[in-house]
């Protein structure tokens, strides 16, 4: 069969990609299975060949001429995603806006979503945001941008239209659960500063809220550990609380920094691939920071939307018994995705490894559970909205986790007044010994 030159060099560069992707045999299994194996590339090649068949149709018979290019970046595209959630292609601006995500800032809503069902799922609000403002929630599912349907858009499009100048205006149509109708929720975009850490003092007890982890979670932590002593005239302050609720995650090497600033020695996470030759360990040292932080109790506040590389800060600082956890299990995911550049045309976002904490565990669906469970005293008109699955619920998720998978929802939600929130106020109790519950404080092994 004689092939086009665009389809044959589609054919060629998938099918070494393709087999470049076929699993890597022990050479004793290549030898007994060498009948199989040479079957799986046939079955490869065959598939490939109705890849580039069904490209020659379209390139021909479409009803108009289409961007040959779009097509195989979509192609690609569909590839990834059908792997799982967290996989997907860049195109070189989503590359560009992913490196803008965690170093700088941009105009938008300031909201963290996802693409789910072909319609766009808020993982979680920024704080101090228009959409955190506008009382926007997890789980919300915007389905129109401005009066046009987002099915059908890809979730680097629907991103491009919320993303804007500062002061320009949006309309978000959102399906929430629990409300009759669709909700039309105005915002006006704002400078999103990707601030890292908010902290201040609450009854004597320094309490970090750790936002993301950008590139500058731990120089936000190291400030705010400053300002605490100075606010305390160099005293060591009477405890200290990290609230990672609704901290979606981000840098890994951030997370390992931050759990290295409460840790003098012992693991912090490990990771597992396909190829055991890429496994790592990383693990704390002692440093200036952990000894300044050495005696201070620490508590790390954890909900439904605690996930990625938040759920490795709080894994490892539990595992080790350096804090206590309280609040309601993590969001569960326990993948890790590598960026691989693709040079000129973008990059992709590769599931790559499954993360563990120091005593092995994979959360990957199952989260982690708090030492110490409490829940907040959630009103009347967020009841019954105000939990999600988390990734257990995801279409595609990898599996694999060391627990049981999550089946009932954990609460997202956090009250805007200090005084009302019931995880933080019970965290400071137990730190002034007002409580005595018998989980606090963690007994180091």
């Amino acid at each position: 069969m004689n092939l086009s030159p665009i389809r044959a060099f589609v054919m060629g560069s998938l099918l070494a990609a393709g087999l470049l992707a076929q699993p890597c045999f022990a050479q004793d299994e290549a030898e007994t299975d060498e009948a199989n194996v040479a079957r799986s590339e046939q079955e490869v090649y065959a598939d490939l060949q109705l890849f580039g068949e069904v490209f020659d149709r379209i390139r021909a018979e479409y009803v108009d001429v289409p961007d040959e290019r779009e097509l195989i970046h979509a192609a690609i595209n569909g590839m990834l995603t059908s792997l799982d959630p967290h996989s997907t292609y860049l195109d070189p601006t989503a590359f560009e806006e992913t490196r803008v995500d965690t170093t700088g800032e941009f105009g938008g809503l300031g909201i963290e979503v996802t693409m789910e069902d072909g319609v766009i799922k808020v993982v979680s609000p920024i704080d101090d945001t228009p959409a955190a403002r506008a009382g926007i929630l997890p789980n919300d599912l915007i389905v129109e941008l401005d009066g046009v349907q987002v099915y059908g858009m890809t979730l680097n499009e629907a991103l491009d239209v919320m993303k804007g100048p500062k002061g320009t205006e949006i309309t978000l149509t959102i399906v929430r659960e629990g409300a009759e109708e669709p909700l039309s929720v105005h915002l006006v975009r704002d400078i999103i500063p990707l601030i890292a850490v908010r902290s201040y003092t609450e009854r004597g007890v320094g309490v970090m809220r750790l936002i993301r982890f950008s590139e500058q979670a731990i120089g936000g932590i190291e400030k705010a550990v400053d300002e605490f002593f100075d606010d305390n005239e160099g005293k060591t302050p009477v405890g200290l609380i990290l609230d990672l609720r609704n901290n979606p995650g981000g840098l890994v090497d951030q997370a390992i920094a931050v759990s290295d600033a409460f840790l003098a020695r012992g693991a912090v996470v490990l990771t597992r691939g396909r190829d055991t030759a890429q496994d790592s360990r990383y693990n704390a040292r002692a440093d200036d920071l952990d000894a300044r932080l050495r005696d201070l109790p620490l508590i790390v506040l954890i909900n439904g939307g605690t996930a990625s590389a938040a759920e490795i800060v709080a894994g490892a600082l539990q595992d080790q018994k350096r804090a206590t956890l309280v609040g309601t299990r993590s969001y569960g995911k326990g993948s890790v995705q590598s960026i691989i550049s693709l040079g000129a045309d973008g990059a992709m976002k590769l599931t790559t490894a499954r993360y563990y904490t120091p005593n092995n565990r994979s959360i990957q669906a199952a989260g982690i559970l708090p030492d110490i469970e409490v829940r907040q005293n959630v009103p009347e008109e967020f009841k019954g909205r105000d939990e999600i699955i988390g990734e257990a619920a995801l279409s595609g998720q990898i599996g694999g986790g060391t627990e049981g998978e999550a089946t009932t929802g954990s609460s997202i939600y956090v009250p805007r007044e200090v005084e009302e929130d019931t995880q933080l106020q019970y965290a400071i109790d137990l730190i002034l010994g007002e409580r005595t519950d018998a989980a606090y404080p963690p007994k180091a092994e």
